[in-house]
C-alpha cells in the first residue's frame, strides 16, 4: 500500500518554498495530493482553477510530477483526507509564529478524526522568509520575485498585478 499524504493550502500562488517542502515530503511518502482549499472568504488573487493550473504548470516536467496529484476541497480537511484514503496531513512551518495556529489546527483535526496524523516539515532556510502574501506585496510594489516562485507563477503575477 502506498504511503499517501495530503498537502493542503490556498496556494495563492504556489511558491518555490511550497515546492521544496513537496520534494522533501516525497522522500517520506509515495504520493502527495496538493489539496487547494476552496475558501472564498479569503478573497484569493487567483481563482481556484487558476491556482490548480499554476500548480500543474509548476510541476510539469519535474521528475517527481507523477507522484503528485492536484485536487481541491471544501469543508473539513479531515473529511477530505479520509475520503481520499490518506493517513497524513503535511504542513510546513516557517517560524515559531506559525506553530501556535498549526498546533491548534492539528489538535482539532485529531479530535475530529484520530486516525489522521499531521506531520510538519520545517521550511528550507532558503525559503523561510517568503509567503504567498509577501510575494504578492513585492510584485505590487515593483520588486523582483524571480527565483522565489516558478517562472510561470511570476509571469501570471505580473500580468495580474501590474497591468
Amino acid at each position: 500500500m502506498d504511503k499517501l499524504a495530503v498537502y493542503p493550502g490556498s496556494f495563492d500562488p504556489i511558491t518555490n518554498g511550497h515546492l521544496d517542502l513537496l520534494e522533501r515530503a516525497l522522500k517520506i511518502f509515495d504520493h502527495v495530493i496538493i489539496a487547494v482549499a476552496s475558501n472564498p472568504a479569503k478573497k484569493p488573487l487567483f481563482s481556484l482553477e487558476e491556482r490548480m493550473e499554476l500548480i500543474r504548470q509548476s510541476l510539469a516536467g519535474h521528475p517527481l510530477e507523477k507522484r503528485v496529484s492536484v485536487d481541491t476541497f471544501d469543508g473539513l480537511l479531515v473529511n477530505y483526507v479520509d475520503r481520499v484514503g490518506a493517513k497524513a496531513i503535511l504542513r510546513g512551518l516557517r517560524a515559531v509564529s506559525d506553530f501556535e495556529y498549526e498546533f491548534q489546527m492539528a489538535l482539532m483535526n485529531r479530535k475530529l478524526n484520530n486516525n489522521i496524523e499531521t506531520l510538519y516539515l520545517m521550511t528550507g532556510m532558503r525559503w523561510i522568509y517568503i509567503s504567498s502574501r509577501i510575494i504578492k506585496e513585492v510584485v505590487v510594489s515593483g520588486g523582483d520575485v524571480q527565483g522565489l516562485v516558478p517562472d510561470v507563477v511570476e509571469a501570471k503575477l505580473k500580468a495580474r498585478l501590474l497591468s
